[in-house]
């Protein structure tokens, strides 16, 4: 007899956990409905423990879609009048990642012990993190879950949305460049080698050029190893350095001043800082809570930098716009449309439409970035292509010339 946990709807309307000893699955549901009971889910006990492990050796995270369409659709459900529990577990049966169920089972547990939904997410930080209890904790106070999930899920949507079109812009020419540099080292590796053959038999000196892609050749082909290091060691070295807090300062400063690809990664951080602070105030977040929150999902340290001191002037009784208004990297229109709100007493609108307004430069400076890289990109493999053939082809031309004369 093995061990099955189930969840199972009862003839008053209500959501029931337990478990029941049974031969198989089929026995398990039989014995539930025996009970008067209708089965939900039924799953034996070993099973739980190996999707468990499974969770714990690759991780509990859950996608921004998967959080986007919980969001969603528990909105619609609180929206409809169905208690906060009754919701979870009818959207435990959905969950699109086994992550996000395990996460909501403990959720409803939690809240059926009596704390509330906010305190129920917070046990889980790899799924709702600080900003989306925050609101939630907003929406269980002003009685507005409904239009806060509403929100939510509109957030988190624009939020992908964003970051697909900075990665993608960002990624296509680092993309391009992999390959470009793969054909070449082919073209060193294998075709170079060939002339080199060839040359030996000419019995004269060869082009200084000719002579350099001939070294550059055998370097690769000696010290191939040097050479994956640098490909493969290189990425991994700097996500590391990255990664640490002082490489992130360094980097993400020196980000901000990388021509064309600067511009495109600080109206980013400005669209994210913007979006969130605009979602939080609207929802009736504190202010201080809500520049602590938004700072951290600028995605850049020099513009969360930014935030953090603005909000230690606030918290003396500054505006906002003013400490802001000191710093090189913020726009002036930024600046300038929050002080228009702070002075109307609509900063949360305000800062909506700089939201909106810098989504849509991003989404054009994205498509501009991609479609003037490329060809770019294409002329410089092209011409190194072209120096290749050419300092091949150089030897052949000199002794074509020395047998016309």
């Amino acid at each position: 007899m093995a061990v099955y946990n189930f969840q199972a709807k009862a003839t008053d309307g209500k959501f029931v956990k337990g478990e029941v000893d049974a031969a198989n699955e089929a026995e398990a549901r039989v014995k539930i409905r025996a009970q008067k009971m209708s089965p939900i889910k039924v799953t034996a006990r070993g099973t739980e423990e190996v999707k468990k492990r499974g969770l714990k050796l690759f991780g509990e995270k859950v996608s921004p879609k998967d959080l986007q369409v919980f969001t969603r659709q528990f909105a619609v459900l609180i929206g409809a009048g169905v208690p906060v529990v009754q919701s979870l577990e009818a959207l435990i049966q959905g969950a699109r990642s086994p992550a996000m169920g395990r996460a909501l089972e403990k959720i409803v547990d939690d809240v059926e012990k009596g704390k509330q939904l906010a305190q129920a997410m917070a046990t889980q930080p790899h799924v709702f993190d600080r900003m989306y209890v925050n609101l939630i904790t907003a929406g269980e106070e002003g009685g507005v879950l409904d239009g806060v999930l509403n929100r939510l899920a509109e957030y988190i949507e624009k939020s992908v949305k964003l970051k697909g079109k900075i990665m993608g812009a960002l990624w296509y020419p680092g993309a391009i460049v992999v390959v470009a540099t793969a054909v070449i080292i082919g073209i060193l590796v294998f075709v170079i080698p060939q002339f080199q053959d060839m040359f030996k038999g000419l019995g004269q000196d060869l082009p200084a050029l000719t002579q350099w892609v001939i070294d550059a050749s055998e370097f690769v082909k000696g010290a191939w190893y040097v050479v994956m290091a640098i490909m493969i060691g290189g990425p991994i070295g700097f996500n590391m350095y990255y990664s640490s807090s002082s490489g992130k300062k360094v980097c993400d400063a020196i980000f901000l001043d990388v021509p064309i690809f600067g511009d495109l990664i600080l109206k980013g951080s400005v669209a994210r800082f913007t979006r969130t602070l605009s979602t939080l105030l609207q929802a009736g977040v504190r202010i201080m809570d809500s520049l602590e929150i938004a700072a951290n999902t600028a995605g850049n340290w020099v513009i969360e930098n930014a935030i953090l001191k603005a909000k230690d002037s606030v918290s003396k009784g500054k505006t906002l716009a003013e400490p802001l208004k000191a710093e090189k990297h913020m726009p002036n229109m930024v600046v300038q449309m929050i002080s228009v709100g702070e002075q109307t007493g609509n900063l949360d609108t305000m800062l909506g439409k700089i939201a909106d307004f810098y989504e849509d430069e991003v989404e054009q400076a994205a498509e501009t970035l991609t479609s003037m890289i490329e060809p770019l990109l294409m002329v410089f493999l092209g011409g190194i292509i072209a120096i290749l053939v050419v300092a091949m082809y150089l030897p052949i031309f000199n002794l074509a010339s020395v047998v016309a004369d």
